[in-house]
């Protein structure tokens, strides 16, 4: 530790209490600090000390370039994932991230090329009848739908059908629970063990006709199971684990970031003419997929001058980087333009984040992109949506959605 090193400024705690006394979201206390101190800002929530990270190099600093001194604990989404790559740590997350990476970068994209064009192409059709009837249709439900096809297609090679649909609303119902359930693990279970009950009914279902299905084009759910011929720790549990943790991440996500990209474009028309990545690309800043990236200090070290002790919180945060006016300019404009090609934006890694940075950055980040824009492709020329309500703000749970219901009808294009 260098001596120019200093202390992390820290947020007042009369405005701590403050908060505490609003009964405000979490985030509203990390907006404060990052404005009234800057972008690497300390507080005290109870005896652990907390840092919250916003700044880019010193995002840089804790997620790309020392992940193994800031380290993820027990995820709070492990009563729903288990052991899953999401919240596995160590050398079994590197065998789990090993195995998964394959499938979802580069080459092993090809694959799903197909399954994500019909997916897409289900969702257009039943669009199209919505404009000729003029019924209206909740957006978020229709992109819960189309991610979760997608997903269950990658996995399974299997179109969704309405019975696995209806039992896979278990999995948005424990997620949207999780910020109220109880901090004791067995009780957390408790209180959603019908819902996990039928979670694991579903996945059970889905390995046993993997190991049965007779394809020439398997879905990741039969690579997992592959992997268990050479590797025993791939257990059913752990298989189960690994895909209820594609689903959660696999669709949740994408429903959510396309929903959000739907609403800005009622506010703002003409961005209807962008390019469909340049939607996506700024939908993602605004709600970044991972809005807050936990981590731990596993020993002292100095960020970007400040000290930070061992067994320090570190909470960084993509969604408040990523509307730093000294980063963008009028951070809170919708505006694809930031992403044409050419645009001017921050050149530093740390500044734009919206899928995680560095070792555990999200693995399905192309996946994403790719059935995000193969959707936007077929169904932006059918027409604009009218909503008839629109959410009043923001839920923040494990993504950031919107805090109500998205009634719309769709346009005949002009």
């Amino acid at each position: 530790m260098t001596t120019e090193a200093h202390p992390v400024p820290e947020l007042a705690a009369d405005v701590v209490e403050q908060w505490r006394a609003e009964e405000a979201q979490l985030v509203e206390l990390l907006a404060r600090a990052q404005r009234g101190i800057g972008g690497i800002a300390a507080f005290r929530l109870g005896p652990t000390p907390t840092v919250l990270v916003t700044d880019p190099a010193a995002v840089q600093h804790v997620l790309g370039r020392h992940p193994d001194r800031y380290v993820k604990r027990s995820h709070r989404a492990r009563m729903l994932v288990g052991d899953g790559v999401l919240s596995a740590t160590g050398d079994a997350w590197k065998r789990q991230r090993r195995l998964l990476q394959s499938q979802f970068t580069g080459p092993g994209m090809r694959r799903y090329e197909q399954r994500i064009a019909a997916a897409a192409l289900r969702t257009a059709q039943r669009w199209e009848g919505y404009r000729r009837s003029g019924e209206t249709f909740d957006v978020a439900e229709e992109m819960r739908g189309f991610a979760l096809d997608t997903v269950w297609r990658a996995l399974t090679g299997l179109a969704l059908d309405d019975r696995t649909d209806a039992e896979l609303r278990s999995v948005e119902r424990v997620v949207a629970a999780m910020p109220t359930l109880p901090t004791n693990a067995a009780d957390a279970r408790d209180a959603v063990a019908e819902d996990l009950a039928r979670i694991d009914a579903v996945a059970h279902a889905a390995i046993e006709a993997a190991r049965t299905a007779d394809t020439e084009e398997p879905g990741a759910l039969r690579v997992l199971l592959e992997a268990a011929d050479q590797h025993p720790e791939y257990t059913d549990q752990l298989i189960r684990d690994e895909l209820v943790t594609l689903l959660v991440a696999g669709h949740e996500t994408t429903a959510t970031t396309l929903t959000w990209l739907f609403l800005l474009l009622d506010r703002d028309p003409g961005a209807r003419d962008a390019d469909p990545q340049a939607l996506v690309s700024e939908t993602l800043r605004l709600y970044p997929s991972a809005w807050l990236l936990p981590r731990h200090a596993l020993e002292d070290d100095v960020i970007a001058g400040h000290r930070v002790a061992a067994g320090t919180d570190v909470l960084v945060c993509p969604y408040l980087t990523h509307r730093d006016p000294a980063l963008w300019p009028d951070p809170e404009r919708f505006d694809p333009t930031r992403f044409a090609p050419g645009a001017d934006r921050p050149a530093h890694l740390g500044a734009y984040l919206p899928f995680g940075l560095g070792a555990r950055a999200c693995l399905g980040t192309q996946f994403a992109l790719r059935e995000s824009t193969a959707l936007l492709e077929l169904l932006l020329p059918l027409g604009p949506l009218t909503f008839l309500s629109r959410p009043d703000g923001e839920a923040f749970s494990i993504t950031v959605r919107p805090n109500g219901p998205t009634p719309a009808v769709l346009r005949a294009a002009s």
